[in-house]
């Protein structure tokens, strides 16, 4: 049972405890009798629950970042919010898109359905939207014949699992523009993509892969998803286009993380995504 339906049922519950003691159970007390334990908890819990079952439906709702793909922008261990009604609002639980307000843009940070499991979620940026054509070429980025410059950084290192790690960081402008900027992390020695990682999926026959990279036309509807992280990142090149209908809701701010906590730097904690 997933979080969501969990949340929901417990506030349904609460609620309608709480409402059969107020219109049936409480007449029936004699005057002064303390009320049923349940039904205290009823109404202590009830408000709460549908605070939270309202705000994570519709306003924001929080996720934990489990992996490196989008180091360096986040890291394992940060815990970000999703801005859930960006995009539109969708009615909970069945998840389905009721109101239109806007779609995902190039260069968003988006938390959507993974589409080989859609019980588990996955945060990536969106390179390219329906209808482009996103080509990846010795690990440079051009999306309808706008080139994304890349512009080299310093060097980064984090630490994954027993290994650690030492890439490239570039400064990358989405579709050459410079107020729309974000951090990648690039390790020369591996391949822009391996082609025999590639698995089956729906407009597989939009991609054409080489040694060098890869280019895919995306199809109405549909995002192409690059981890920040770009050899390090299971993504579109590997597992295909995302539905408008899996998108979660747009990743905009960090406010926690454990290291930070103990390290008493804050470094992280308090920093908007971009």
């Amino acid at each position: 049972m997933n979080f969501a339906l969990l949340l929901f049922l417990l506030t349904v519950i609460s609620g309608a405890a709480w409402l059969a003691d107020r219109w049936l159970l409480a007449a029936k007390r004699a005057p002064g009798a303390r009320e049923p334990v349940w039904v205290e908890y009823a109404k202590s819990f009830f408000p709460v629950l549908l605070a939270v079952f309202l705000l994570r439906s519709f306003v924001v709702e929080p996720f934990k970042i489990p992996s490196s793909s989008m180091r360096p922008t986040l890291a394992v261990g940060d815990f970000i919010l999703v801005n859930k009604f960006v995009y539109g609002i969708r009615l909970p639980i069945l998840d389905r898109k009721v109101i239109a307000l806007g779609d995902p843009q190039r260069g968003d940070v988006v938390v959507f359905k993974y589409p080989l499991n859609p019980s588990q979620d996955f945060i990536k940026r969106v390179i390219g939207v329906g209808g482009d054509v996103v080509e990846y070429s010795d690990k440079k980025l051009t999306v309808n014949g706008v080139p994304w410059p890349q512009q080299p950084d310093d060097s980064y290192s984090y630490l994954e699992g027993l290994r650690f790690e030492t890439l490239q960081k570039r400064l990358e402008l989405t579709g050459g523009d410079a107020a729309k900027r974000h951090m990648i992390a690039v390790n020369t020695g591996m391949l822009p993509v391996y082609p025999g990682n590639v698995r089956p999926f729906p407009g597989r026959e939009n991609c054409d892969y080489n040694e060098h990279g890869f280019k895919c036309r995306v199809p109405p509807g549909h995002y192409f998803m690059m981890g920040d992280n770009r050899d390090n990142s299971d993504d579109s090149r590997y597992w295909g286009f995302v539905p408008d209908a899996d998108i979660r809701g747009k990743a905009f701010f960090i406010w926690f993380n454990w290291d930070d906590i103990a390290s008493f730097e804050f470094k992280r904690v308090g920093t908007a995504i971009h």
